[in-house]
């Protein structure tokens, strides 16, 4: 089925400009924050060396650390200014390439995928355009509505003669959906190649990646009721394909699906992870306690504050938790294991999954100790001797001599999807 291609969206000069002012004021905070971080780390080193140097020469060193600190808080605060109005001054005279809001081009929204995998809670409670819309459905970069639509896209036109076959594609942290393929609806992606060999319907998601991973659940959950509701004909099967952290978003969906009684797990027939920490990620180990290790040192406390702003979605890779009760109401930077509720995989389905090694063998000790660069083998396939989320044992896929974002764009994981799908 090829997706029907329509034009610009009426109404979206508005959110055109308040996306481009978002972003400008993005940049301009951050640098802003950036320079106040190295700031806080030279004064912290420049303060022991004062120190030190007042226990040898006393007093004299007083006037010398007083004309330091001057000038260069004077330094950090001209260049803070310079920013902020640079900033303000592009705010103020917004412009894009084309007549379209930044969310919708594929450059666009890769910076503001990128964005909001880092930060995207922060900016959702403050409000930011950017994160206006945080779990949607997507063609050519438009949002799709399964409602009333306002300004967006119908799905009842977008969807015309669409067949009972639904495969949803989730992709992975920092990124869009966009991350599957060149970018639009003719792009040579997953979604597209099994439209033509399966004659199903792919649907493209995007969601706010930096929300806690339960949160975006919920959301998708809801949303892939209304698909299934408000689709042109009756649903005979519904396939979810996610990258990385959208396998977990996926699980994270149909749990809260079957515990408010949603109709769209009956019609699931087939899961598939592609490098999915469902066990979780060491780089986030490794940040969650590098963070109170550099807090400990006032050199490094800045470093540290940066690496705590890492946002829900980040801090949820830690040990795979894809439900509320793994963070509510606990200390995000308390040290400890991991929480992460055991939570089954939808039954009456058949989930697949995909692991991969930077190495040619799976068993090389460099493959062992770096998985595809960020997902190590047994995570992805949900097996450790302590703890196992319930695939078949002929269930996956390993793919040796390839990295995390290649599973996005593999001949022989389409082969392989092609053959679980069909």
């Amino acid at each position: 089925m090829r997706l029907r291609r329509l034009g610009v969206v009426r109404g979206t000069g508005d959110r055109r400009r308040a996306e481009i002012e978002a972003l400008a004021d993005l940049a301009t905070d951050e640098f802003a924050g950036a320079v106040a971080g190295i700031h806080d780390v030279h004064r912290a080193i420049t303060d022991r060396i004062f120190r030190s140097a007042g226990r040898g020469i006393g007093r004299a060193v007083t006037p010398v650390r007083a004309l330091h600190d001057g000038i260069t808080d004077g330094v950090y605060a001209t260049i803070d200014a310079v920013a902020r109005t640079v900033g303000g001054a592009v705010a103020a005279n917004p412009d894009w390439p084309g007549d379209r809001p930044p969310s919708e081009t594929v450059r666009g929204a890769s910076v503001i995928g990128a964005a909001l995998g880092l930060i995207g809670d922060h900016l959702e409670a403050d409000g930011s355009p950017l994160a206006d819309h945080p779990v949607t459905v997507r063609v050519d970069g438009s949002i799709v509505s399964f409602d009333e639509p306002g300004d967006e896209l119908d799905a009842r036109e977008v969807f015309e003669g669409a067949g009972g076959h639904v495969v949803v594609l989730l992709h992975g942290l920092c990124e869009s959906e966009f991350a599957w393929g060149s970018g639009g609806i003719d792009a040579d992606d997953y979604g597209v190649r099994l439209a033509a060999d399966l004659g199903s319907t792919p649907i493209y998601v995007r969601y706010n990646s930096g929300r806690h991973i339960s949160s975006n659940g919920s959301d998708l959950a809801g949303l892939l009721e209304r698909l299934v509701t408000g689709w042109p004909v009756p649903v005979t099967r519904l396939d979810l394909i996610g990258h990385s952290m959208g396998g977990l978003v996926a699980r994270a969906a149909a749990h809260r699906a079957e515990a408010d009684g949603m109709t769209w797990p009956t019609v699931v027939s087939a899961t598939v992870s592609l490098g999915t920490p469902h066990l979780g990620a060491p780089l986030e180990e490794a940040a969650h306690y590098g963070s109170a290790a550099l807090a400990a040192i006032p050199e490094t406390a800045a470093l540290s504050r940066l690496l705590r702003r890492r946002s829900a979605g980040i801090r949820d890779l830690r040990g795979g938790s894809i439900v509320d009760e793994d963070w509510d109401g606990r200390d995000a930077d308390a040290l400890g294991r991991a929480v992460a509720a055991e939570v089954p995989l939808l039954p009456n389905a058949t989930h697949y999954f995909v692991t991969a090694t930077i190495t040619r063998d799976s068993r090389h000790p460099l493959g062992r100790l770096l998985g595809d660069g960020l997902v190590l083998t047994p995570s992805g396939s949900g097996r450790r001797r302590a703890r196992r989320i319930g695939f078949a044992e002929d269930a996956g896929l390993h793919v040796g001599g390839t990295h995390h974002l290649a599973l996005l764009r593999s001949d022989a994981v389409y082969d392989q999807l092609r053959e679980w799908l069909r």
